[in-house]
């Protein structure tokens, strides 16, 4: 019999789908897009005419895509069309937002089925959800398909027309995107921000008492009614900005002095009751903010594991604007809660919560645990890795917390009073106390700040009683300029400015990161110098494209398509071609200096350049230009004028003589190259001397003669090989440390085995296959699972020329500018995909040796015409 088709994009979805829907269903996946915008090189040389040769797009003719199938796909759509044959109903299950409504056109538009066709939509793969998504289709949603057609095409148009741009004037390799370039910008402003920052000092005083065996501290607050000076009372030019004492620092120690011993009388205590209301249960932005806070997830981690745990059926879907609960999930939460903590910890009626946008166009519900009945996370640590587990625990929490009743607090401040050198001082001491904790039995958020509910308990105190005090300390302090952003505080910004969506705030971050504007440093984004040129190369010539406002605003017109209130092709028309359109803007570009653009002035005639190997500093000394290369490490707010002239100052590395070559006689010096220090010889009439890199270990201010001499003599000789007589040497390469014996090249794991290394070791190495059992052997890096394809299990590891999947028969290679511990199942299952593709081979099947496949090019090379001629 016919058995109905229905179609998902992971394979784990598909997997999990299945078991509910039975044996008159089959479920296929799509692994993602199945189409995709071409690449103008992808285009048939006939249709290569215009805007389609430069975007892909006809924008010409209403903005019109030219779609291709997508790398590694061609294999998907022939099973998806021949699954399709025997089947009387096609169901397209894909995820209900702009993405997934989209996947489901294109299936539509490839597979072109002849059956009756249903739209399914869930929010949880459950089989309660299952079986009615199934009873209750739709129809395709053609204006959320709209809507994310005109994100990609926008996207494209500003890409290709902008990215060109930088490459002519800055450097090539850079891109611009339209919530990239925004995102960029505002981890620029505020590194500008702690640039520009002025530190001013104040100093406090903190005195320690002790009453009723309980050790607790009070600050000093005035003196003589005078309010002394916090970090809050200057401004960021280290201004005061309120009328207050600026205590110094010697002033402080005398007071700390004095209070040494002496007595403080209390003259209040004040006690304020509380309460706090427990936080909404989860959307895409808060889950990534709070993965990242509590579990040091970025915001790509907490996207694929989140998505792991829908595509198995743990909890509903990711990808929503909205903290509101469904009457089963509020049921579910506050059973849950009442069964553990009792049924006063629950609120009195079940609470609701609003979404902050009123387009939460993603889904209908926050994300929440699955089903009527919340699995407790003990009951998935069997089921689930450890990852997964601690995102399902948070989720489980903060969902049943948002159901509870309020935490009660009460916060008590006491004020001591004491005379100290005939000064009247007031100092102050707050506790805050928990006194039931309603939804704090279950959850409490992180934040950048301190946050915690209960802070220093407080003793019993009363008006008028004396207190004595055992010790006190002066401390001097220094504004700080405002923190770096962390991927949390980011998002956060994204979202409170209307950048983006939650659904591509992970892709944002990885985009910038991956691309090198922004590094991380512990948890904060710093930005490179060169994101400091893009940037102000865009906001000079494209304003709007960085402009917060204009890039919200362009979000709410592609929400406006998404409810069918905006026209499609009016829209693109305006952004593309009006007055102040994409394509005027950058045809009215002037001509400008690139030196300029990438120079940045550090103060007395010090410029900062961006240039193609990175940042340097070049300075202007008797009318000759000198470079100095900026330390590795060095934030741009620590590159001031002072830090600046010492690096210019600093005794110099370039052209330090070590000494003598013992070979030739030629003078050794050390230099510190784009590409990393070097030793060469002095040889003017040689235009390419002889050169050796500097190990890891070693630097240019320190290298010894000794090491000079020994790096020169590279490569190194171990001996010869009694099998093959040919001679193994050790050296040093771009890829690193190696062995080589004729054209038979092995890496080493360390630059000191070069000099270390014995024949007998060498000789076992080669004994060892080149990418075989010592390899495999290896402990894998990451392990992604079974591939639906081959049905074998895919795992990360790192090669010769970077890291790569494999499952065992294919390997990979992953893209430099994404990071493997961010790699999700089912991109590693398309990347082994798009190279079986390239190969010709089928899942499970060897690709061809090397020897086979260049054996055969030489039976088809047009050598025989020639010949046939001379013999005619």
């Amino acid at each position: 019999m016919p058995k109905k088709l229905v179609i998902v994009e992971s394979p784990a979805k598909a997997k999990t789908i299945a078991k509910y829907l039975g044996k008159d269903f089959e479920v296929l996946a799509s692994v993602g897009h199945i189409r995709d915008l071409a690449d103008p090189k992808e285009i048939p040389a006939e249709k290569k005419k215009g805007s389609l040769a430069k975007f892909s797009i006809d924008i010409e003719n209403d903005f019109q895509p030219y779609y291709v199938i997508s790398a590694g796909k061609s294999k998907t759509v022939s099973e998806l069309k021949s699954a399709l044959k025997g089947c009387d109903e096609l169901y397209l299950a894909t995820d209900e937002d702009r993405e997934g409504e989209a996947i489901a056109w294109h299936l539509l538009e490839v597979l072109k089925p002849k059956v009756p066709v249903k739209r399914m939509v869930f929010n949880e793969i459950t089989k309660d959800a299952i079986q009615a998504a199934v009873d209750n289709t739709r129809a395709l949603d053609e204006d959320l398909v709209q809507a994310q057609e005109t994100r990609r095409v926008v996207d494209r148009l500003v890409g290709y027309e902008i990215s060109p741009v930088l490459w002519r004037k800055i450097n090539r390799g850079l891109s611009a995107g339209r919530v990239q370039s925004p995102a960029m910008r505002m981890v620029v402003q505020r590194e500008r921000e702690r640039m520009a920052h002025v530190s001013a000092g104040y100093s406090s005083v903190i005195a320690e008492l002790k009453e009723a065996g309980i050790e607790f501290e009070a600050k000093l607050q005035s003196i003589d009614s005078k309010r002394l000076a916090t970090g809050k009372s200057f401004d960021a030019d280290g201004k005061l900005n309120s009328d207050v004492l600026v205590l110094p620092l010697e002033k402080a120690e005398s007071l700390a002095l004095g209070l040494k011993d002496a007595t403080l009388s209390i003259s209040s205590v004040e006690a304020k009751p509380s309460s706090r209301k427990p936080y909404a249960p989860f959307t895409t932005s808060t889950l990534q903010q709070e993965a990242s806070r509590k579990l040091g997830m970025s915001a790509k981690q907490a996207m694929d594991t989140a998505q792991q745990l829908y595509q198995e059926g743990y909890i509903t879907y990711m990808r929503t604007d909205s903290p509101n609960l469904s009457q089963q999930a509020m049921t579910a939460a506050r059973a849950a809660a009442s069964e553990l903590f009792g049924m006063d910890s629950v609120s009195a009626t079940p609470r609701l919560y609003g979404a902050k946008s009123k387009n939460a166009q993603e889904a209908h519900e926050a994300v929440r645990p699955s089903g009527d009945v919340f699995k407790h996370p003990s009951e998935l640590t069997k089921l689930v890795h450890a990852r997964s587990l601690a995102l399902y625990e948070l989720i489980w929490r903060r969902t049943v917390a948002s159901q509870m009743a309020d935490a009660k607090l009460s916060t008590t401040t006491v004020k001591f009073a004491t005379n100290i050198q005939n000064q009247d001082l007031e100092l102050s001491s707050s506790g805050t106390t928990v006194l039931v904790k309603g939804f704090l039995a279950v959850y409490d958020e992180t934040r950048e700040e301190d946050n915690s509910a209960e802070s220093a308990k407080l003793p019993i105190l009363s008006e008028g009683q004396s207190v004595d005090c055992a010790n006190a300390l002066a401390k001097d302090h220094k504004t700080q300029p405002p923190a770096r952003y962390t991927e949390a505080s980011l998002v956060k910004a994204l979202e409170e400015q209307g950048i983006g969506r939650p659904s591509t705030y992970a892709a944002i971050i990885s985009t910038i990161l991956n691309k090198g504007y922004v590094r991380k440093q512990g948890s904060a984004l710093v930005p490179e110098w060169i994101a400091f040129t893009v940037t102000r190369f865009l906001e000079d010539n494209f304003g709007d494209l960085v402009d917060y406002a204009f890039t919200a605003k362009m979000e709410n017109d592609l929400d406006q398509i998404a409810l069918g209130k905006l026209d499609r092709s009016k829209w693109l028309t305006d952004f593309y071609f009006g007055d102040e359109g994409l394509k005027l803007t950058v045809e009215s570009l002037g001509e400008s200096d690139p030196r300029l653009i990438n120079s940045f002035e550090l103060g007395d005639g010090i410029l900062l350049r961006t240039g193609k190997y990175g940042p340097y500093i070049e300075v202007t000394e008797n009318e000759e230009r000198r470079i100095v290369n900026i330390p590795e490490g060095l934030t741009p707010d620590e590159l001031t004028h002072e830090k600046a002239v010492e690096l210019i100052n600093a005794p110099p590395v370039e052209n330090r003589i070590l000494g003598q070559d013992p070979d030739s006689g030629l003078d050794i010096i050390v230099k510190d190259g784009r590409y990393g220090p070097f030793v060469t010889l002095v040889d003017e009439g040689n235009p390419k001397p002889k050169t050796a890199s500097l190990f890891k270990s070693m630097a240019p201010a320190t290298i010894s003669y000794e090491d000079a001499v020994m790096l020169m003599s590279l490569p190194r000789e171990i001996g010869i090989d009694p099998e093959s007589q040919a001679v193994i040497t050790a050296q040093n390469g771009k890829y690193g440390p190696y062995l080589k014996r004729g054209t038979d090249s092995r890496s080493l794991t360390t630059e000191e085995q070069i000099f270390a290394l014995t024949l007998e070791e060498a000789i076992e190495i080669y004994k060892q296959p080149k990418y075989g059992a010592r390899r495999t052997a290896a402990t894998p890096l990451r392990e992604f699972g079974e591939d639906p394809a081959s049905k074998l299990n895919v795992v990360a590891k790192g090669g010769q020329f970077g890291d790569y999947v494999t499952d065992g028969v294919i390997n990979a290679t992953v893209p430099k500018d994404e990071a493997l511990d961010e790699l999700s199942n089912d991109r590693a299952f398309e990347l082994l995909a798009i190279r079986r593709e390239k190969l010709g081979v089928e899942p499970g099947e060897a690709p061809k040796t090397s020897k086979t496949s260049r054996a055969k090019p030489k039976t088809v090379k047009p050598k025989a015409k020639p010949k046939a001629k001379k013999k005619a």
